[in-house]
């Protein structure tokens, strides 16, 4: 039996001295140096069921902030205020004073929800003013269009929002069918720029029964400039519960069909130019690869 075995041999003996030496405020390393015993196990052994003295303990980097947190909460302070003061974490907030009593209630809900919607009202407005200047930047970067550019313009519109003809049924003829102003106002200047007399021009109404009709139907004399006489018959959408339209606010107004009367030859040209630029945008696509 080696000399360091025999000393291990007596473990009720150190224990004895080991209990005494950590009741007496001493730490693990330093029971270590004064018994000699440099096998950690046996050490914990030793000492085990004793805590360690105060003055061994890490400090906690978050016992000020629960403390501060506390003292907050007991002011009356709601989470997010507290997180405001302390830049810690809502749910470390939570933890450390879950067991205090809720603040009472310094609004009504009522109170409560005005401040809350004037809030979202100012954030709704900061957005809107943001939409608007971001529209008018781009609005102004077009600028002023030539006719080429009218009429590349046009082309594509008519090809995105007019009748087609199809192979099972012939359909050359130039109708035009949107509910935006903007999209109809474009749409005439183009059948101008190409030299489409506006007599050969005819507008037809398509809206929801539940409309004003004929507030609409002045409306869309308003936008094209045309004489209502040159208004064919209004088509009401029968009202399906089912089916029924969303946009149909004080801002509804319909669908307005323009046709040009004798626009076979029109017609194709309008679908050879697209052709023509479905073939130069793939050319150029083309010609970026390379």
């Amino acid at each position: 039996m080696t000399p360091e075995t025999s000393r291990y041999a007596d473990f009720e003996g150190l224990r004895e001295r080991a209990v005494a030496l950590r009741r007496e405020g001493l730490s693990l390393r330093q029971i270590r140096d004064r018994l000699q015993i440099y096998n950690n196990d046996m050490l914990h052994r030793l000492v085990k069921g004793e805590p360690p003295p105060e003055w061994t303990k890490r400090p906690n980097a978050k016992d000020d902030l629960r403390a501060r947190a506390r003292e907050l909460r007991l002011e009356g302070r709601t989470y997010d205020q507290i997180q405001v003061e302390l830049g810690c974490s809502k749910s470390s907030i939570s933890l450390w004073v879950r067991d205090l009593p809720k603040p009472a209630r310094k609004r009504t809900r009522e109170e409560a929800s005005a401040i809350a919607r004037r809030g979202w009202e100012a954030t709704l407005r900061i957005r809107e003013e943001e939409r608007q200047r971001t529209k008018q930047a781009a609005a102004q970067a077009v600028g002023a269009l030539s006719d080429r550019e009218l009429f590349l313009v046009g082309v594509a519109l008519y090809w995105a929002e007019g009748t087609k003809d199809k192979s099972y049924e012939r359909r050359e003829r130039v109708t035009f069918v949107n509910s935006d102003p903007g999209m109809i106002r474009t749409f005439l200047a183009w059948l101008d720029l190409i030299g489409v007399d506006r007599a050969r021009h005819t507008y037809h109404l398509m809206i929801h029964e539940s409309a004003d009709v004929a507030a609409a139907e002045h409306y869309w004399a308003d936008v094209t400039g045309a004489d209502p006489a040159r208004f064919g018959k209004t088509s009401l959408k029968r009202h399906n519960p089912k089916t029924a339209r969303k946009n149909v606010a004080d801002d509804y107004q319909g669908c307005l069909a323009v046709r040009v009367r004798g626009s076979a030859d029109l017609y194709r040209r309008i679908e050879g130019a697209w052709c023509g630029i479905v073939g130069a945008a793939s050319a150029a696509v083309r010609g970026n690869r390379t």
